[in-house]
């Protein structure tokens, strides 16, 4: 048959040129034409021991299952008691707290000995006269009893007339300070002598203040 000129009959020139290019293209290492099929894998094994577990945990099942519930309450149960104990634990906290902040009751009343002696000492100054000095050594007696007991409670930049207002002291003996303060003051700031008068009532004022009464 003719084709383009050219004969492609069996055995014609198209023939051996198709041969020529089939046998170049086997040549060629770069392609495949075997294609041979994968082998397929290995089957697989169970190991005897593993084979044992799996068989042991169907026959553990009913077993593993109670023991599962089991841990779930008791670790309900382990909650709710940390629980309990925490609010537990903060209410005991705050009573303790409260009790801690309730005041102790104080004994306040100075000692009756240094009173006595204090008296005496005040005495021996208005018996010379030295009446000014007699009632500030009362007043000065008068803060060092409050400052030994409550030592937190005064600062330096208090007053004599701040002393008398702190509510930290009982209300008879800060009123039986102040009288003996506005002696003293009296005298300070007004420039007036003290008299045997005056004198008097801050000695008076004095034992009012370390009376058990006045601390009671």
């Amino acid at each position: 048959m003719a084709n383009g000129g050219r004969i492609t009959g069996q055995g014609g020139p198209a023939v051996d040129d198709l041969a020529r290019l089939h046998a170049r293209l086997l040549r060629d290492r770069s392609l495949q034409f075997d294609f041979t099929a994968d082998r397929p894998p290995p089957a697989f094994h169970t190991p005897a021991w593993l084979k044992a577990l799996g068989d042991w945990l169907v026959a553990a099942a009913p077993l593993l299952k109670v023991l599962f519930w089991i841990g779930v309450a008791v670790a309900v149960l382990l909650a709710v008691w940390l629980i309990i104990r925490e609010v537990a634990g903060v209410r005991f906290a705050r009573r303790r707290r409260a009790r801690a902040a309730r005041p102790t009751p104080v004994d306040w009343r100075p000692d009756a000995r240094k009173a006595r002696a204090l008296l005496e000492n005040a005495d021996r100054l208005a018996a010379l006269g030295r009446y000014d000095q007699a009632v500030r050594l009362i007043l000065h007696r008068g803060v060092e009893d409050i400052d030994a007991r409550r030592p937190a409670v005064l600062r330096p930049a208090l007053t004599a007339r701040d002393i008398a207002a702190l509510a930290a002291v009982p209300a008879p003996a800060r009123g039986a300070f102040a009288r003996i303060a506005a002696i003293v003051e009296f005298s300070a700031f007004a420039g007036r002598p003290i008299g045997q008068d005056a004198f008097a009532q801050c000695r008076a004022a004095y034992e009012a203040f370390v009376s058990p009464e006045a601390w009671a």
